[in-house]
């Protein structure tokens, strides 16, 4: 098995050149766009963190052509907020059935899973991992959810896990120069 340098460490050069065909990538919120934490208040507001280098790297493969969807189990104002800001092209929220919200943006966008990555940290990205090509797991993922990735990161989830993926494909897509990062 012949491995590629990356910023982040040595990846299987299978793994890179997928990344290179990419055309949809998928987000879970808590545990990989956060760091799953969620902070309540006392009037019942809901807070979250998300990584600024996540939100960037977001934004580079937007760029190159990489459309992006989030798909979340929960609801939440802020992560609309968020994924609009960052011109995320679908956000799915309070839907449990991952699965069938990901046929229908792969329909819409008339896309095959050879060309789908989703980024999952627990069991209710199972949905997720059956139709993706790339099924990637945030470092500190559930042990079942590594079992089942073809992708480990070495980031965990909130803390710029999804930037590492947005790295390796714009190193794929020949976009990022090693020496002085993205070329967009």
């Amino acid at each position: 098995m012949a491995t590629v340098n990356t910023l982040y460490g040595p990846i299987d050069e299978d793994i890179l050149g997928a990344c290179a065909s990419l055309k949809l990538l998928v987000l879970d919120v808590d545990g990989v766009l956060s760091d799953g934490a969620i902070y309540m208040g006392n009037n019942g507001e809901e807070l979250k963190a998300f990584n600024v280098k996540d939100g960037y790297g977001i934004k580079a493969v937007a760029k190159c052509g990489v459309d992006i969807a989030v798909i979340t189990g929960r609801r939440s104002k802020i992560v609309e907020d968020r994924m609009s800001a960052l011109n995320a092209k679908f956000i799915v929220q309070g839907e449990e059935d991952k699965y069938h919200a990901l046929i229908d943006i792969m329909k819409s966008l008339n896309i095959s899973s050879e060309q789908v990555a989703s980024i999952g940290d627990d069991m209710p990205d199972m949905g997720l991992y059956k139709l993706s090509h790339l099924k990637v797991a945030v470092a500190d993922a559930h042990p079942f959810i590594k079992q089942h990735a073809n992708v480990q990161l070495t980031l965990n989830g909130g803390q710029g896990a999804v930037r590492e993926f947005c790295d390796l494909i714009l190193q794929a897509k020949g976009l990022l120069d090693m020496t002085h990062g993205a070329s967009l």
